[in-house]
């Protein structure tokens, strides 16, 4: 590992810091290096306020010392304005002579322009230093850019001999139990990572979930519901208040303030007219929960990007059959000796959860 893969390291350590408060703008982190050693470093720490290179900068206790120092980012610096002031500009008043990308920002704001604005004032500019793992932090961002939808990541757990419930016909019916303590920490985790969480109407109705963090500390991310004819009853936890709810219908009540019903045509083209419609709100990544139709539909249609399923030793012989995905789980963690957590990636664009 070379000097400007160490420092860039440093950087994606303290982008990930972000992680499940900056969405829908990437993670990103920022160090100051003078004479091989860090006197300044930040991150983007949450949505609407300052980005990690003013974090970084300021944090350098002798401001003289900018002027000999490089600066080392993970993500190209911003190049107008938005919620904050140009970082490129800031960099550029401070005079710092050197810096240090590790990938472009795909963003056509500001893909290209912020190492302009660099370069046009003399500042030595370096690029794709450790880009693959630059790119795999933000991920989410990427897709969003890059593919003009959201990242979808479909999750759900399943018996050994792939079932996923048992065949229930109402909420009295306990659903099964798959996932343990642990399982759900995780997954609870994973909603704090991405911006919006998305099942379907019989999911809903069954199961009542509130869609929420409780098992982790993150932000609740926004819950989307499919709910082709208003079938969910307004005293479900969906309408709690808890989080930001979106429910996509073709029979919409008024909103509230915490619950915004969008019409969507129920129709072949229903998936690709949702998912950009959340493009348009800038929402970067959702999370699939359910159900069984919804996951298969996704996986069926190729939008979707990753998958993660729990796979359990429970054995039950007849149910709601599980999602078949048709890719090779790229890796396997057991957990307590009768979970495993399989993760499956549809193109390789990114290696890893």
């Amino acid at each position: 590992m070379n000097y400007e893969e160490k420092y860039m390291y440093r950087c994606l350590q303290l982008a990930a810091f972000g992680g499940g408060h900056v969405a829908p703008n990437p993670m990103v982190g920022a160090v100051v290096i003078h004479n091989h050693q860090i006197i300044g470093e930040g991150f983007h720490q949450r949505y609407g306020e300052a980005h990690a290179e003013p974090h970084a900068i300021l944090s350098v206790k002798d401001e003289a010392l900018l002027q000999e120092s490089t600066l080392y980012v993970n993500l190209e610096p911003c190049s107008h304005m938005g919620k904050t002031p140009p970082c490129a500009q800031f960099i550029v008043d401070k005079k710092i002579p050197k810096v240090v990308i590790g990938t472009l920002d795909p963003n056509p704001k500001v893909s290209g322009k912020g190492i302009k604005i660099l370069q046009d004032a003399g500042i030595e500019v370096v690029t794709n230093v450790l880009e693959n793992e630059c790119r795999r932090l933000n991920k989410r961002f990427f897709t969003l850019h890059n593919e003009n939808r959201p990242f979808i990541l479909l999750k759900w757990a399943e018996t050994r001999d792939g079932f996923i419930d048992i065949i229930r016909h109402d909420a009295d019916t306990p659903p099964l139990q798959i996932s343990g303590p642990i399982a759900k920490q995780i997954t609870h985790k994973i909603r704090s990572e991405n911006q919006a969480i998305m099942v379907s109407t019989n999911t809903a109705i069954l199961d009542n979930p509130s869609l929420t963090t409780k098992h982790w500390p993150g932000k609740n991310p926004i819950r989307i519901i499919l709910d082709r004819t208003g079938r969910i009853p307004e005293d479900y936890n969906i309408f709690n208040g808890m989080a930001k709810t979106l429910i996509f219908t073709e029979n919409p009540r008024e909103n509230t303030e915490s619950t915004e019903y969008i019409y969507l045509h129920f129709d072949e083209h229903m998936l690709n007219n949702l998912l950009q419609i959340l493009t348009s709100k800038d929402i970067h990544s959702v999370l699939v929960e359910g159900g069984a139709r919804l996951l298969n539909n996704l996986i069926d249609t190729g939008l979707w990007d990753e998958a993660l399923t729990e796979v359990s030793d429970q054995v039950i012989g007849q149910g709601v059959q599980a999602p078949s995905i048709g890719v090779a789980p790229d890796s396997s963690v057991i957990i307590n000796n009768h979970l495993h957590l399989r993760y499956m990636n549809r193109n390789k664009k990114f290696s890893s959860l």
